[in-house]
């Protein structure tokens, strides 16, 4: 009988480049992005349902919506890499885990990954159309301004909370959805309808309370790197208490608009969704220790959830109405 050869194991050293990506690539906002795609293409899908067999087939939903979201998860990449790039010292101290900072990559294959994945999130972007572009370029502007020397607005906690509003608010919401409108309903000048600029108010203050929070965990290696954030101007307590009542907000504000918004949406399931949403946040919010950096990360991973569950939420209000 002959001898069957056992391969030495080549696919764990694989994995493991592609877990270390995966953690490059920060998960939290793949799955954020990822979700945001899929939420405004059916909020845009939620207008044309009565008149779906007059206009673009499955096909070119489909392959428009899987162009779109791999254009706009490449730029997250570049995003979130060109940062960790920048700040590998300080992750070594508030991100231990992270690539860079780990050792996993070394910072010329950080620079490689960013590179490709900027390039190919523009080009992506430019074979969409005109409104995705914009929305991919801008984006990555800002998310270099955010990072890179000399400029690095992430020292100003003015503009840093400027840049990632900015983004995840208003850009992302307002040009995807513009882009899946234009395809999907061929007119030659899409138009912003009242149920997004709800969305778009809602992620804008929602995203300012993710900006603001982003910072209580990392407090340590911001102070020690001269990094200017509020939380160490105000404290950790002030700024989670400014944060959560943002939420409240725009909890509230959100069940306040559902009358307003019909039509559009479904008001029941809008207002019942987000006062249960409401309810959890704030129950979540009293079991914290800010004294634990662990327990701050965690609330700050619940605020994601609460965030991508945000995009489940309001377009199947839309799909409803």
């Amino acid at each position: 009988m002959s001898e069957v050869l056992i391969p030495k194991k080549p696919l764990p050293k694989a994995f493991s480049w592609l877990y270390s990506l995966w953690k490059f690539s920060r998960p939290h906002t793949i799955i954020g992005t990822s979700l945001s795609v899929l939420g405004l293409y059916l909020i845009a899908l939620s207008d044309i349902i009565p008149i779906w067999d007059t206009r673009v087939s499955v096909s070119i939903h489909l392959i428009s919506l899987g162009l779109s979201w791999i254009a706009c998860l490449c730029g997250n990449v570049y995003i979130v890499g060109l940062n960790q790039l920048e700040d590998i010292e300080i992750d070594q101290i508030n991100k231990p885990h992270l690539p860079l900072a780990a050792g996993e990559y070394s910072r010329n294959q950080g620079i490689l990954i960013i590179s490709v994945a900027g390039i190919l999130a523009l080009i992506l972007a430019g074979f969409q159309g005109s409104f995705l572009f914009a929305t991919v370029a801008i984006s990555l502007i800002l998310g270099t301004a955010y990072s890179l020397p000399p400029i690095r607005l992430k020292r100003f906690p003015f503009w840093a909370a400027f840049c990632i509003f900015t983004v995840r608010g208003v850009i992302v919401n307002l040009g995807i959805f513009l882009h899946f409108q234009q395809i999907f309903s061929a007119v030659a000048s899409p138009l912003i309808t009242a149920s997004v600029w709800a969305l778009t108010l809602f992620v804008l203050v929602f995203t300012f309370a993710i900006a603001i929070f982003k910072d209580i965990p990392d407090i340590d290696g911001d102070r020690q790197y001269n990094i200017t954030t509020l939380t160490i101007r105000l404290g950790s307590r002030a700024v989670f208490n400014l944060a959560r009542w943002v939420l409240v907000f725009c909890y509230l504000g959100m069940i306040a608009s559902s009358l307003i918004l019909k039509p559009d949406v479904n008001p029941i399931i809008l207002s019942l969704t987000h006062l249960t949403a409401l309810i959890l946040m704030l129950w979540r919010s009293t079991t914290v220790n800010l004294e634990s950096k662990q327990e701050i990360a965690q609330y700050y991973q619940f605020i994601w959830k609460l965030f991508f569950l945000e995009y489940l939420m309001f377009p199947i209000a839309c799909l409803l109405g």
